[in-house]
């Protein structure tokens, strides 16, 4: 089933997914999203580089199998600041879940409830905090805050957070300009959904938001004293997100963060980056155990999430998959995304004698450079394939679509 908003059409399944591996889901997302939203999701900044090889980067560690170690049945289930979980698996934050499907945001966290994962959710999301809480009431949540040059739109956002039950800040600090992402300008994107927050504190000027004016109203000049007014005005705890060196480590922990986040935007910023597993060593040896680390970038495999375990974060979030899946089965195709890579998880601990998610961080790996590519991005016309048409990924022409206004180009 199909819904319609201003001629954009929303996916309304609810169904589990059958696949061997999450990437089958990337091409048939296709089938059921319009381009221009599909490839705001599945594509980076520049020549892809970064994003290409926070997923490439994993092969540069091996995991060493264990034998006779009689152990079976291992178990996934973990604790993170207090929230037990049944899978150190979490839904990265990403804005406007109503590209994928008709329910946005409250579909996603019924399936990480369903899973029994961890659910963090975007300051520009499309669904109010309240709703995402009401869909799974005693589910863990955190938040994802960009933060706003305007104090009262983030004390509004504090105040409704809090009441929602949210439990911590994740307070982004590696985007405070977009990254040129060359298929947002190819496809001229703009949110075709209204955005939560800004429609309430804006009124009927807060809907149909690009990428332009999204990033245009938030704070580019974040520094340490924001992070203790956020804890101040909140009354939650700050785990700060866009950290992927030592140095930062010092500032933010100096500062009064409660966890570090390692994570580079999913290749969307800075292109030429390092993948982040390749940078999470440095970052875990700097926090030396003060406070979580929560991981993620470039995630398709439960091995993917065995290796960052083992290289010492506590959380493993994933992105892009799931919206796939929830574009493709909703609520349950979010659940099948994660049992999916937990079942491949569990394979791993299995063969390497790992009974329990704190075995994982004490597994053996072993560790060999390579070198990377640099090939044109996903929608250069040179490399880029005829998108498919569908009776169900077209925007109606009737309907009054989203003004696109992404960028000056």
């Amino acid at each position: 089933m199909t819904r319609y908003i201003k001629g954009f059409p929303q996916s309304e399944a609810d169904e589990d997914l059958k696949f061997v591996n999450v990437d089958e889901l990337e091409e048939r997302a296709k089938e059921v999203m319009p381009e221009g939203a599909y490839y705001y999701v599945a594509s980076g900044s520049e020549y892809e580089w970064t994003w290409r090889n926070n997923t490439n980067a994993y092969n540069h560690y091996q995991i060493v199998p264990r034998s006779l170690t009689g152990m079976d049945n291992p178990s996934t289930e973990t604790e993170f600041m207090g929230m037990k979980l049944k899978t150190p698996i979490m839904i990265s934050p990403i804005a406007c879940h109503g590209i994928s499907h008709a329910d946005a945001e409250v579909a996603t966290q019924k399936g990480a409830a369903l899973a029994g994962a961890m659910f963090s959710s975007s300051t520009y999301g499309n669904k109010p905090v309240e709703e995402i809480a009401a869909a799974a009431p005693d589910a863990p949540r955190m938040f994802q805050l960009y933060l706003s040059k305007n104090w009262d739109f983030n004390q509004m956002v504090f105040d409704a957070i809090k009441a929602a039950g949210y439990k911590a800040i994740l307070l982004t600090v590696d985007a405070l300009v977009s990254g040129y992402r060359e298929a947002n300008l190819r496809t001229d994107f703009a949110f075709p959904v209204p955005l939560d927050f800004f429609t309430r504190f804006q009124g009927a000027k807060g809907e149909g938001q690009t990428v332009a004016q999204m990033y245009a109203s938030s704070a580019q000049n974040i520094g340490p004293d924001d992070i203790k007014r956020i804890k101040e005005m909140s009354g939650l705890p700050v785990i700060v997100k866009g950290i992927n060196c030592a140095e930062d480590v010092e500032v933010a922990l100096t500062a009064g963060a409660d966890g570090v986040y390692v994570t580079n935007h999913g290749g969307r910023e800075i292109d030429g980056a390092p993948a982040t597993i390749d940078v999470l060593p440095e970052v875990v040896k700097a926090v030396n155990g003060r406070v979580p680390v929560i991981f993620d970038g470039g995630v398709r495999r439960g091995s993917h999430i065995f290796k960052a375990l083992a290289l010492g974060a506590d959380l493993v979030g994933i992105g892009r998959p799931y919206l796939y899946g929830l574009a493709l089965g909703g609520p349950h195709g979010v659940a099948s995304v994660i049992n999916e890579l937990n079942d491949e998880l569990k394979i791993d601990m299995q063969l390497t004698g790992c009974k329990t998610i704190e075995d994982v961080k004490h597994a053996r790996l072993t560790h060999f450079e390579y070198a990377g590519d640099t090939r044109p991005s996903s929608t250069d016309p040179r490399v880029r394939k005829p998108y498919p048409v569908t009776a169900v990924n077209q925007i109606k022409k009737d309907g009054t679509d989203a003004v696109s206004g992404a960028s000056h180009h």
